[in-house]
């Protein structure tokens, strides 16, 4: 993590081929740019999402990103984030 920035979550499998997937972390370090602040996003694959201590993991971002892509390869993985969010009013966006 970088000191003093926004750490945020992209939820989602990541496919450098996808005409969408890689314009998620430019768009997340324009913002960023733009409001001259510092910012660090990390993947979380959806299968990841299933594991029992995804809450603790969650916790640590400041926001959360649901990416584009489905099929997922773990829908319920992706639900239980958005759930995550939802629950505790967390910083959340899905596209």
């Amino acid at each position: 993590m970088v000191a003093d920035a926004i750490y945020i979550g992209i939820m989602g499998d990541y496919d450098p081929a996808s005409p969408t997937l890689p314009a998620v972390e430019k768009s997340i370090e324009h913002a960023a740019k733009t409001l001259k602040i510092g910012v660090e996003a990390k993947w979380l694959p959806t299968e990841s999402l299933l594991a029992s201590d995804i809450e603790q993991k969650l916790e640590a971002f400041d926001g959360l990103w649901a990416a584009p892509g489905s099929p997922y390869k773990s829908f319920d993985g992706m639900l239980r984030g958005i759930e995550f969010a939802r629950r505790r009013n967390w910083p959340f966006v899905g596209t």
